[in-house]
């Protein structure tokens, strides 16, 4: 089954324009859809519902939702953010429907309100500018009402293709989108905004339209990860792990990246630790081989290397990743290994000319360090980030974070689905590095091993609050239990 499509602004302008039906026919689909979502939240009892109407199409959506909700019996108060002759035709004539059924507008919401729903018709996917003023103050007002918010096809004030606040924006509990996913939706402040989000394409099949700009990663991807393995099957074929890192202090960083390869299936696990008294055994798990650095890379030994988890920054460490950049196997480079190529520039130019896949598995401030910003413009589009990185480095990329970015070096990326604020823990970019060797070891493409490999970090975290676990208090070493469970029942429930 194809990935969900994902859009940016000037994609779905081109597709309202592309849509076989006119406009106005666009727009009442949308009021009926979100309509019919309302009535569903409420309940079949008539209720009160407060309703937002900006100055555009949004506002046009909004009072096509109100009239379905009057004549349906609900106490509906609109209150409009706007001019009437300065409105779009299209919501120009919408407004005439809500007229129409006996409706009125309000100019500022009820001193004294007692609503069960509020639906917010402010602003759509143009808004260009912070919200200020008038509409500003709105905002906060509706925020502040302790009602359920349904939201007309993305919270006013996120940009629809960073998910960036401007200014202020509505907190809404439930989102309805319309055509296609937008970006802004799926990260960084997105996904706090929006609420339980739906999609409904008001009769479009987007894809057949118009090429999609990202795709929204979900759990098809598990399918395609790895093939079942046949009964005449010995852990050669599941490849080996070497993985460099575990300075002092720092051990645990790659014995949970070890761990995680071991147990998403890769056949052999090594170890080098930079420590200068490394120990001679995992107790916990003693299937792990721990050698001298210099030892894991020998030549033919290993399938996929890993560096940088709890690597350090010291010249041996810079050393040993300059002879690991050589290794003529995939290569996951994670945490001191990317600073490490950040501050210095001979690391990059061979990080460029390697031949074998490059994966690279930053967060936001690593990836800052690799492309010479700050984090702030790194987070303020987080899609054009990591789809800069990918092409720099010639490296596939995840810029981790709320809505994870994947990008590939000929421009195509994704967004994940999964995950939870209950990964804010320690480890878990480390149990990420290791997922996603693992799936490199036995065989899986680069990409989709980057791919499935994030999916499945943060769908295993969401199965543990979704059983009672978390998300408060979630360990990597959890995270990676139930990833291996998860990787063994893909393609089912």
């Amino acid at each position: 089954m194809p990935a969900p499509p994902i859009y940016t602004t000037p994609a779905i302008r081109k597709l309202e324009a592309l849509a076989a039906a006119r406009p106005s026919v666009l727009m009442e689909r949308a009021g009926a859809a979100a309509a019919e979502l309302a009535r569903s939240l409420c309940g079949d009892t008539a209720k009160a519902i407060l309703i937002l109407a900006g100055p555009g199409n949004n506002g046009g959506d909004a009072f096509e939702v109100a009239a379905h909700l009057k004549r349906w019996f609900f106490r509906v108060s609109v209150v409009f953010a706007g001019e009437r002759n300065k409105l779009p035709q299209d919501a120009q004539a919408a407004l005439g429907k809500w007229e129409a059924a006996g409706g009125t507008l309000l100019d500022d919401i009820p001193k004294d309100p007692r609503f069960d729903l509020a639906v917010d018709g402010l602003f759509g996917i143009g808004i260009t500018r912070p919200l200020a003023g008038a509409h500003a103050a709105l905002v906060q007002r509706v925020n502040s009402l302790g009602t359920p918010i349904l939201s007309l096809d993305i919270p006013s004030g996120i940009n629809a293709d960073t998910g960036a606040v401007m200014g202020c924006a509505v907190r809404a509990s439930h989102t309805i989108t319309f055509i296609a996913h937008k970006p802004g939706l799926l990260t960084l402040d997105g996904p706090d905004h929006c609420g339980e989000l739906k999609l409904d394409t008001l009769g479009l099949d987007p894809a057949k339209l118009l090429a999609a700009d990202g795709e929204l990663l979900d759990k098809d991807i598990l399918a395609r990860a790895l093939a079942p393995r046949r009964r005449n099957f010995h852990k050669g074929m599941a490849g080996s792990v070497g993985i460099l890192g575990g300075a002092a202090g720092m051990v645990g960083a790659a014995v949970i990246a070890g761990r995680a390869a071991l147990r998403c299936g890769a056949g052999r696990i090594y170890l080098g630790l930079l420590t200068p008294r490394p120990p001679y055994l995992d107790y916990s798990q003693p299937e792990l081989m721990l050698r001298k650095p210099e030892d894991v890379l020998e030549k033919g030994l290993l399938s996929v290397v890993v560096a940088g988890p709890g690597m350090g920054k010291s010249k041996a460490a810079a050393n040993l990743l300059r002879v690991a950049l050589k290794a003529p196997v995939p290569l996951v480079l994670d945490a001191d290994a990317l600073n490490l190529i950040a501050a210095n520039r001979a690391l990059l130019v061979v990080v460029g000319k390697r031949a074998a896949a490059t994966l690279l598995t930053p967060h936001p401030a690593e990836a800052a360090r690799l492309l010479g910003e700050d984090t702030r413009t790194v987070q303020a589009d987080r899609v054009a980030s990591a789809r800069l990185l990918a092409q720099r480095y010639r490296s596939f990329v995840v810029l981790k974070g709320n809505g994870s970015v994947i990008a590939a070096p000929d421009g195509r990326w994704w967004i994940n689905s999964s995950g939870n604020p209950g990964m804010a823990s320690a480890g878990m970019g480390d149990a990420l590095t290791g997922i996603v060797a693992a799936l490199l070891a036995q065989g899986t493409e680069p990409l989709t091993a980057l791919l499935a490999g994030v999916y499945l970090h943060g769908a295993a975290a969401d199965e543990l609050v979704a059983t009672g676990t978390g998300p408060v208090g979630i360990t990597a070493s959890e995270v990676i239990d139930r990833a291996r469970a998860l990787l063994n029942r893909r393609g089912g429930d």
